[in-house]
């Protein structure tokens, strides 16, 4: 990351953001509070407020000062949220504080022409793959890390849903935020330096259909689906338009409190005076990494949920690959598999994460990317722990 300031106005600077992160947090959980004890009369007009605070454990067995330290625990974010229908019409929207950095997850409003039909407008979720999440736990599957897991872009959607039929097309103009910002929730491209080279790449013009058709029987249910996405890539230097596309099949079952999610996709960003046409830039949770420009990304995730009297715990696996499909043959396939548990007590939700990463991104020692080649060889472990109030 380059830096362009000196020691001391970094240092200043840094207390400075310090200071205000620490005042916008404590602002954020006296509106949540506030909202708490208001919620009945809000509920009246229809829009509810609500609120989330987490904290997270981190343990690298790859690193030394992590081993040393025995791991770090630190504030991981605070959240706003606003939904609810006034009539036909309605909001949703969640703001989120992090250390250090702030960003929109989604935000938009929402129409109910009638039963079966429902358009939303601004940053909403993007209807490609898995609904909802391709994964159980905290640390997402592979495909957040390529931009199509929990995406969230600017445009307008049309949901269908009757019997067991459900259908959801999209068009987006554009990312929620401008393509030189890495502080952002979900993964978009990037424009800017990373590892040496610069990127000019904008996303624009952006397509999606997912189709759904649900099956139901006598303990659980089964829905399968399939999900298209089409876009541009602009080159903010050259002028130029390049574009991108995505497929993927995706099936998510449950029986008697057993779950199983199973995805394959295919992806290819095709940018237009690329000087790497095998890789492409991409920024999420306040930083900025490469990826293979072609892949397929196979998802395998199986959970077990348990009711009890005080809560629930839900166990699971999440295994995926990152298969590259790019000119250069040197560059490997990217695993990530979480073991983990998930704790439901009143308004507390805690996941206990055991991950285990090659040639991946934010589970790996020297691996900032995701199906570029392989530096070292090795499966890389941490633990995650991360323990939410929600009011």
């Amino acid at each position: 990351m380059p830096w362009t300031l000196g020691a001391r106005q970094l240092k200043l600077k840094g207390e400075m953001m310090k200071k205000l992160n620490l005042s916008f947090v404590a602002a954020l959980i006296s509106m949540a509070l506030a909202a708490g004890m208001v919620q009945a009369q809000e509920q009246q007009d229809g829009i509810n407020v609500a609120g989330t605070v987490r904290v997270n454990y981190a343990y690298k067995d790859y690193s030394e000062s992590s081993k040393d330290k025995g791991g770090d625990f630190a504030f991981d974010m605070a959240a706003i949220k606003f939904n609810g229908k006034l009539g036909e019409w309605g909001l949703a929207s969640e703001y989120r504080f992090y250390d250090g950095w702030q960003a929109l997850r989604y935000g938009y409003g929402f129409y109910e022409l009638n039963p079966e039909w429902q358009l939303q407008f601004g940053v909403n979720q993007v209807p490609f793959g898995n609904p909802g999440f391709i994964s159980n736990s905290f640390w997402f599957g592979v495909p957040y890390y390529l931009g199509f897991e929990d995406d969230y872009d600017l445009g307008i959607k049309a949901i269908y849903s009757s019997g067991a039929w459900g259908t959801e097309m999209a068009f987006y103009k554009n990312a929620e935020y401008g393509a030189g910002r890495s502080d952002r929730y979900s993964t978009d491209l990037y424009s800017g330096l990373v590892n040496g080279t610069e990127y000019h790449n904008e996303e624009t013009n952006q397509l999606n259909l997912r189709q759904t058709y649900e099956i139901s029987y006598e303990g659980g249910e089964t829905r399968f689906g399939g999900s298209v996405e089409y876009g541009q890539i602009y080159n903010s230097k050259t002028g130029n338009n390049g574009d991108r596309y995505a497929l993927a099949i995706h099936m998510d079952s449950n029986y008697q409190g057993w779950a199983l999610q199973l995805q394959v996709m295919q992806y290819e960003y095709d940018a237009a005076d690329a000087i790497d046409n095998n890789k492409i830039a991409v920024a999420a949770y306040n930083w900025q990494y490469e990826i293979a420009s072609k892949a397929q990304a196979y998802s395998i995730n199986l959970a077990k949920n348990i009711v009890t009297d005080w809560g629930s715990l839900k166990f699971y696996n999440d295994f995926g690959i990152v298969t590259p499909d790019v000119a250069d043959k040197g560059y490997d396939t990217s695993y990530q598999n979480v073991t983990g548990c998930a704790i439901s007590a009143g308004p507390t939700y805690t996941m206990i994460d055991f991950i285990m990463g090659k040639n991946m991104y934010a589970s790996t020692r020297d691996n900032g990317h995701v199906g570029l080649p392989e530096m070292g060889d090795s499966w890389d472990k941490r633990v995650n722990i991360n323990f939410g109030y929600y009011f």
